[in-house]
């Protein structure tokens, strides 16, 4: 196919590198922030110290081109051939924060490298269980997300958990005036520009706490000019509870890559996923959050928010997007980058995350009005959401449990919604009270 900008808008065929810079840049831009919060929130949620925070965010800048590229060109079966873009997954946020700061880092690592290759191997068979995680199953587990995420936000926003300055006025203030950004430009701002809200929020905020001497660059100095990913900088560790806990959100995200998937193919490209399109697309997610977890990150996946800006912007072309992976990636060997990133404060990450972990919940909601309000899925929801959210508020019920029970359900949410909910689905008769 020629080299043409028409192209575009079409899955295959190349793009003047002039044209396809901006527009990959877009999509790079679009999850720029959602990509390195998360190990923002968690490098301060453990106390990591800047150096290593810095070292963590040139990783996963680099990880997320890596699975990125993966997903655009495969290899062998891994990677869907669609224009998905990857990056660090919020969904393994709040159990992330539980495991490292219980047993470390190097829990966390072992067991985000074991689920990696568990997700990746499931990936290969997905034929053989996609039917066991129906619309319903995956819209409870979302909102199940979304729910066990809005504590992390609120946390942040009040100055990060175990702050000097928690909830001060400072914080408050900060917080408030980068929400209300995000706020306006989701409201006000058109195209382009709309897509591009919660960068807008962050750096609003960030510019504000300058002014308001919350900023320290302190940690700017002494950085090379250019310098390598930092391979392994936690020696794993192997905790049979933190496996099974971390395995169980890894099937989690699988049912999230599934509905990205999903949308994508539907509202970008106007047609329906194939099956070894999903599964493709769930092994990049699986290995390469393996290879993620040898360079102290926590898993990556498929982003929502790219997926509405292919449907928005048509453009769904593989090199395109892929220049923009490549992007990404150089971006991430140069430490100064991932340096200046951690002076962010807390507060200006909780106002940009507050309204991105509540579209979360609006997007399990709208799941499930895609997958109807039948009696039958009203069971299914309320008792998961119930038992899951609730129960895990009250972790002192699970003390008559094994060890390993504890660790994997006692404080995961998402674990006890999504096994419910599986069980429900299965064992409930197609018609239930009356239907």
């Amino acid at each position: 196919m020629s080299n043409s900008s028409e192209n575009l808008y079409r899955l295959d065929g190349r793009v003047p590198l002039g044209k396809a810079l901006p527009f990959g840049l877009q999509h790079v831009l679009a999850m720029f922030v959602s990509n390195i919060t998360p190990i923002m929130i968690l490098a301060a949620a453990v106390g990591l110290d800047s150096a290593v925070s810095a070292a963590l965010i040139q990783n996963c800048m680099v990880i997320a081109g890596i699975g990125t590229l993966v997903q655009l060109f495969p290899v062998w079966r891994i990677g869907s051939r669609l224009p998905i873009v990857m990056g660090i997954s919020f969904t393994f946020l709040s159990l992330a924060i539980g495991i490292a700061g219980t047993y470390g880092m190097g829990t966390l690592i072992g067991a985000v490298i074991v689920g990696g290759l568990v997700e990746g191997l499931l990936g290969l068979f997905v034929k053989y269980w996609i039917k066991l995680i129906p619309h319903v199953v995956s819209a409870t587990v979302v909102t199940a997300i979304g729910f066990s995420l809005l504590p992390i936000g609120a946390n942040s926003f009040a100055g990060g958990m175990g702050a000097p300055d928690f909830g001060s006025m400072n914080n408050w203030i900060v917080g408030t005036v980068t929400l209300l950004a995000c706020l306006l430009c989701q409201v006000f701002a058109k195209g382009f520009l709309r897509s591009l809200s919660v960068l807008v929020g962050l750096i609003v905020g960030y510019v504000l706490a300058c002014f308001m001497g919350m900023v320290n660059f302190d940690s700017l100095s002494g950085h090379s000019i250019i310098a390598l990913p930092r391979l392994l900088p936690f020696t794993p560790e192997f905790n049979i509870g933190a496996i099974l806990s971390v395995v169980a959100v890894y099937l989690v995200s699988a049912t999230e890559t599934i509905g990205d998937t999903s949308a994508l193919c539907n509202s970008a490209l106007k047609r329906d996923p194939e099956t070894k399109e999903m599964g493709s697309a769930i092994c990049c997610d699986g290995f390469v959050s393996s290879v993620s977890g040898l360079f102290g990150c926590t898993p990556i996946t498929s982003f929502s928010q790219n997926v509405g800006l292919a449907a928005i912007s048509g453009v769904v072309n593989r090199f395109t997007i892929g220049v923009g992976a490549v992007v990404m990636i150089i971006g991430g060997v140069f430490p100064t980058i991932g340096a200046a990133l951690t002076t962010i404060p807390q507060a200006v990450l909780g106002g940009c995350t507050i309204m991105m972990f509540g579209s979360i919940l609006f997007a399990g909601f709208g799941m499930m009005a895609r997958a109807g309000f039948s009696q039958r899925n009203m069971v299914i929801v309320s008792l998961s959401l119930s038992v899951g959210l609730g129960f895990t508020q009250a972790t002192g019920m699970f003390a008559i449990f094994p060890e390993i029970v504890r660790t994997v359900f006692a404080e995961n949410c998402v674990a006890v919604v999504f096994l419910l909910a599986v069980i429900l689905n299965l064992v409930l008769p197609k018609k239930v009270m009356g239907e």
